[in-house]
């Protein structure tokens, strides 16, 4: 949603590397990059007049001419602006003291509301809530029904007592949405249900018929929330739909729709800030689990390339098989082989989190590198698993006893060529001594040893010693300038990075062609031919 974006703001930025002091006129240059960049981006006007103003004179202001690297405080100031402007702080949904929590979905036809609908209930389920949903679209036709497909794909029960708008009863549809909303309340607290979600009409446009409907629907329900759906990829139009939405129904919070697209992404970016009503969740895909809570200082991360590790890590944890991890935290404590075997199961693992791509562009720098993770195929994963498959339980474990006829009969049991069988295999070999690597405490290829990774003791063979520290001069004036200059390096340490963001330097400066990645890394990206 946002490469776009993302790519003008790391390049302005690129061209304040290495400026030990910036001027007014190197502040201007940036703030004129960035109002560019975001009004491409289709954020409203409004929005940018405001975001760059606070930008340039906090730019202008002694927390940038005072600093030890000027231009990395230029990406503190602008990552702080962009979690204001997304809303501040995460905002979760405020249930209710006692009985059911009633939320109800308001927005334009076509933004993806029932679609929605079954992704919150199922994220409010795997909360240890007990979410029911309630069909009050009675306009269009099968809504009823497509609810009830997403409320089964999502393990929700649906209340639809009227079948709803059939493609003949278009001009005099039946029922009262009204009504149905009501009773879908009741229908909550008798069966025990703690949340209740109300699916409404939409409509092609903001119309005073439907904004009625809504108002009556929401005075019989009295909902906790009211959650205003928006398309993320109907740009500067999203502001005054909300604005038309809050003055309508007074919604209480914002969902973003369909951000995984391609557009540029500016209703993301105005919405939050022309309203004053927090973005509360984001749907980032098709899947019924394609949805999590939004979280405005990891968006602002992503837009800058830094990276949102904190959601990787929550997914991984949701997703991770602790047995699986134990058993090979075992296999390193006791410097075990890595086999094919696990290979696979690590691979597996990986694709129970999801699409390996949104994984990968969560990566701090993910930008440098995007083209190879859009050429990635997502497929890969299935052919590996197709290969280690066709080997017999020997040859995992030995994969070197695979000589020239064996890879020929893998090969034709996996329906695959010898040279992915080939690729497959190097590209083992190389986890392979990156797993020994790791064991013996040595740390990924081309990075630093890994804390808690074992091998301690004394120093390895052929690596050098920790540097001794510098003895404290005998001279008492210059020993006490030594100490101020230690002080002073140390009061500057923590003011270069964004709170919070550890890849902050990375984000800015990051390029992955600095790792000594493994060979085959690239044509891993790019996916068998």
């Amino acid at each position: 949603m946002f490469n776009s974006l993302s790519d003008r703001l790391t390049a302005t930025f690129k061209n304040l590397r290495g400026k030990g002091r910036l001027t007014e006129a190197d502040v201007d240059a940036t703030v004129r990059e960035i109002r560019r960049a975001l009004l491409d981006a289709d954020v409203a006007v409004s929005v940018v007049r405001e975001f760059t103003g606070r930008v340039r004179e906090r730019a202008l202001g002694a927390e940038v001419s005072g600093a030890l690297n000027p231009s990395q405080q230029i990406v503190k100031i602008v990552n702080e602006e962009l979690v204001e402007i997304l809303g501040g702080e995460t905002r979760r949904i405020r249930l209710a003291k006692t009985g059911p929590t009633v939320i109800m979905l308001a927005g334009l036809q076509g933004a993806g509301k029932t679609t929605l609908a079954g992704k919150l209930s199922k994220w409010l389920k795997s909360q240890g809530h007990s979410p029911i949903l309630v069909a009050c679209d009675l306009q269009r036709p099968n809504a009823v029904t497509q609810l009830q497909v997403v409320g089964k794909r999502a393990g929700v029960p649906v209340f639809a007592p009227h079948p709803g708008a059939t493609s003949t009863e278009l001009d005099h549809p039946a029922g009262d949405p009204v009504a149905v909303a009501r009773a879908g309340v009741e229908e909550a607290r008798q069966k025990l249900h703690d949340v209740v979600i109300v699916d409404t009409a939409g409509r092609l446009g903001v119309d005073a018929e439907m904004m009625e409907q809504a108002r009556q629907i929401r005075r019989a329900i009295v909902p906790n929330e009211v959650l205003f759906v928006i398309d993320s990829m109907i740009g500067q139009d999203a502001v005054n739909t909300a604005l038309a939405f809050d003055e309508g129904v007074n919604f209480t919070g914002i969902v973003l729709s369909k951000l995984d697209g391609d557009a540029r992404g500016g209703a993301a970016l105005s919405v939050a800030s022309v309203t004053g009503k927090p973005v509360m969740f984001a749907s980032t895909g098709e899947g019924v689990d394609d949805f999590e809570l939004f979280h405005p200082d990891r968006m602002a991360s992503r837009i800058l390339d830094m990276g949102d590790v904190l959601t990787l890590i929550e997914q991984a944890e949701k997703s991770w098989d602790k047995d699986e991890a134990a058993r090979m935290a075992k296999k390193f404590a006791d410097q075990e082989d890595f086999t094919l075997d696990d290979f696979l199961a690590q691979m597996q693992q990986i694709r129970n989190m999801g699409s390996m791509k949104k994984m990968l562009m969560m990566m701090p720098g993910a930008q440098n590198i995007r083209q190879q993770l859009e050429q990635f195929d997502e497929r890969e994963i299935d052919r590996v698993e197709a290969i280690v498959r066709s080997m017999t339980p020997h040859e995992r474990v030995a994969p070197k006893i695979i000589n020239g006829s064996r890879r020929a009969r893998i090969a034709k049991g996996s329906g695959m060529h010898v040279s992915d069988v080939n690729g497959l295999l190097e590209r083992f070999a190389q986890a392979q001594k990156m797993m020994k690597k790791m064991a013996a405490g040595g740390g990924m290829p081309g990075m630093p040893g890994m804390p808690g990774m074992g091998g301690g003791g004394g120093a390895r063979k052929g690596v050098k010693s920790a540097p001794k520290k510098k003895a404290k001069s005998g001279n008492p004036a210059k020993a006490a300038q030594e100490l101020r200059d230690a002080e002073a390096r140390r009061a500057n340490a923590g003011k270069a990075l964004p709170s919070g963001a550890a890849f902050g330097q990375q984000g800015a400066d990051f390029d992955p062609s600095q790792l000594n990645l493994p060979k085959g890394f690239d044509k891993f990206l790019g996916g068998s031919k």
